[in-house]
């Protein structure tokens, strides 16, 4: 009976967490319960630090969440996500935002991105996606930030871009990362053509079954799951570079994001150091010149 007991309440358990992962937004309560049903990974994974990547897969949609350890205080966590401004400083780290601008239409913020490939490129020619920023949930004990667009390129759509984070001892903080799209026959179209040449050798983090053996999750399950992880490293090495002095923090940051990546050269690596400092700096400059 006991036995019989110990498996219901783990069921149980296992149902609420994939409840709770699908619904997004877990909420303080049960991120703190997160954290402490994911301390094992977090203390051992192949990442090399207090880092968990999710992936999740259903008919027409695939959502990534990435939970991580951060070393630095809550504060400085929710008082940088809760300011759409400052996430557009966040995103421009990301090899394929081209720009990044918030901007307010009829009264609600939007934070609007320009995406395309992973060299220079204009503005107009990269592919608007155009958040609605949800105002957040700020409190002394938990933030939570949610920006929503409904369309995006090769018929993709319903993108999610979501932050909540707790506080923990030592001046530390939980984050819960969420990135995901909805999509259709063309963007699978695409991503069958785009496997087939430059992007045949991508994949993801996570391992699947594969005949035999095991194999990185590749195709668009691939793609998001790289794409998760970059907005990840872009929100760690935005945070490390406000230590810094203003002017000397924009280097540290691009630095540090593209240091990040190259721990992980089988899935992240795209260009070289000096092509995407090179790249950035532009970038970064016309952001500034064209708000």
């Amino acid at each position: 009976m006991n036995t019989i007991r110990a498996l219901a309440a783990a069921l149980a358990s296992m149902v609420l967490s994939l409840a709770a992962h699908a619904a997004g937004v877990l909420g303080p309560a049960a991120l703190l319960a997160r954290h402490a049903s994911l301390a094992p990974q977090l203390a051992s994974n192949a990442f090399g630090g207090p880092l968990v990547l999710q992936s999740d897969e259903t008919p027409g949609r695939i959502d990534g969440d990435v939970y991580a350890v951060l070393e630095h205080p809550f504060a400085r966590v929710s008082t940088a996500l809760a300011d759409p401004a400052q996430w557009c400083e966040i995103l421009i780290l990301h090899l394929n935002t081209k720009y990044c601008r918030r901007v307010e239409l009829q009264g609600a913020t939007h934070v609007q991105l320009r995406v395309g490939r992973k060299e220079p490129q204009a503005i107009a020619a990269a592919s608007l996606l155009d958040f609605a920023w949800r105002a957040p949930q700020l409190r002394p004990d938990y933030l939570s930030v949610r920006m929503e667009a409904p369309e995006g390129p090769y018929d993709t759509g319903q993108y999610r871009l979501q932050a909540e984070a707790v506080p923990l001892d030592g001046g530390r903080t939980f984050l819960h990362l969420g990135y995901g799209l909805s999509y259709g026959g063309a963007s699978r179209f695409a991503m069958q053509l785009y496997l087939g040449m430059v992007g045949r050798d991508k994949v993801g983090f996570t391992r699947v079954a594969r005949g035999a053996g095991e194999a990185f999750v590749d195709g668009l399950r691939g793609v998001v799951e790289r794409n998760t992880m970059r907005y990840y490293l872009a929100i760690d090495a935005y945070l490390d570079s406000l230590a810094l002095p203003p002017g000397q923090q924009l280097e540290k940051r691009l630095q540090a994001w593209f240091d990040a990546t190259e721990r992980y050269p089988r899935q992240l690596h795209e260009v070289e150091r000096e092509a995407y400092l090179r790249m950035k700096r532009d970038e970064v400059r016309r952001q500034a010149e064209t708000r």
